[in-house]
């Protein structure tokens, strides 16, 4: 017998989770299905920070609207949510001309920025290194989670207050239309029924519907991220970004002095923007710093060319930029790649059928975004 629902989604990161929360908020039965044990790709290989400031766009608004959902959920199970910010660190006179743009931007938007003198940074975040930092923008009001248990945590909130019906081990082989919605077929033979099947399958182009991936112009970027052992009596509250993540993120991209900062690369930094490096901390509960990252991309349909290893080379490069930030030992407990989905659209999105839909290629917008995107996304397909 198949069991029926009205919504079927695939894939239980980050990005169909929200969709799961969202669908079932509103009253849907959901069924989620995961083809792993339990989430391990871009959702539980992240730094786990909620930075909208370094959005733009649709994004920067779906990353508020997230903060927002984060806070929700918060006060009804504990997310691991931590409300201590974001400071970006500039440690040039054209990085801090671009935070100093950002700020005067998102004052006209009404989003709380705050500019830190040298000093001001070097009190709030005294292991930073006296010469590295020239001033920084201090976004109070953001966040951060625990990659590895934000999303188990959600999962089991979903299920324990709304109608969702979570299956790990389920891998999907098989999605048709039919004329009550569509059905889904898993590797035992067992098959669903709803009236709507989205499928979120993060960078994985080749289960479902592999001729449309491979023309959606998706490309798959390989990120390098260390964990620092914990040091005795080392407090980083927040998420501390640098200046490399001035010259990268999207958000410094509008201000109008970019330009002129991208024609002028810093000799020291080139081999760093070669492999797409940037330095960003996080601190995890119990005293782990998180440091990273790098990117390196290869055609979604050619992702195994990025290799499954990480490159010692790499990890050099990004400890010996870090420590010329930070004052506190880096001891690596452990080092590890994530892989994410990106278009130059944004997202890709695209129906199947009327009654299938593809949503994936997120890139690194998920954690700060996905939340808030997932509820508009739910709203328009589902009304």
């Amino acid at each position: 017998m198949t069991s029926s629902y009205d919504l079927i989604i695939i894939g239980a990161g980050a990005l169909g989770t929200f969709h799961a929360y969202h669908a079932a908020k509103s009253g849907k039965r959901v069924l989620l299905l995961e083809k792993d044990s339990y989430p391990i790709g871009a959702t539980v290989r992240n730094f786990g920070q909620v930075v909208p400031s370094g959005l733009a766009g649709r994004w920067f608004e779906y990353g508020r609207r997230s903060m927002e959902i984060y806070r929700e959920i918060q006060q009804e199970t504990d997310l691991t949510v931590r409300p201590n910010g974001t400071i970006y660190i500039a440690s040039d006179a054209d990085e801090w001309t671009l935070a100093n743009e950002l700020h005067d931007r998102y004052q006209h938007l009404g989003y709380t920025s705050e500019l830190l003198t040298k000093a001001q940074c070097l009190a709030n975040y005294p292991a930073l290194k006296p010469d590295y930092v020239v001033g920084g923008i201090f976004f109070p009001q953001e966040m951060s989670v625990e990659p590895e248990q934000m999303i188990h945590r959600l999962l089991a909130f979903i299920q324990q207050k709304y109608p969702v019906d979570y299956r790990p081990g389920s891998v999907v082989i098989d999605t048709q239309p039919n004329a009550s919605g569509a059905t889904v077929t898993l590797s035992n033979q067992q098959q669903f029924q709803a009236g709507r099947v989205l499928i979120c399958g993060g960078h994985e182009v080749r289960l479902l519907f592999p001729d449309v991936l491979a023309q959606a112009g998706l490309v798959v970027s390989k990120l390098q991220m260390l964990l620092a052992e914990p040091v005795a009596g080392l407090r980083l509250p927040g998420n501390i970004l640098t200046g490399l993540t001035i010259r990268r993120y999207e958000a410094f991209q509008e201000c109008p002095s970019y330009a002129s900062l991208t024609a002028n690369t810093p000799e020291h930094l080139a081999e760093l923007k070669k492999w797409g490096i940037h330095i960003l901390f996080k601190q995890a509960i119990d005293g782990s710093i998180i440091v990273g990252d790098s990117h390196e991309y290869a055609e979604a349909t050619q992702a195994e060319d990025l290799g499954y290893h990480t490159q010692d080379y790499i990890n050099d490069l990004m400890l010996t930029e870090a420590r010329r930030i930070v004052t506190f030992p880096l001891t690596i407990r452990k080092t590890w790649a994530g892989f994410y989905s990106q278009t130059k659209a944004e997202i890709f999105e695209h129906n199947v059928a009327d009654s299938i839909r593809i949503v994936t290629g997120i890139g690194g917008k998920g954690m700060s975004s996905g939340a808030g995107y997932a509820e508009e996304s739910i709203r328009q397909w589902l009304g």
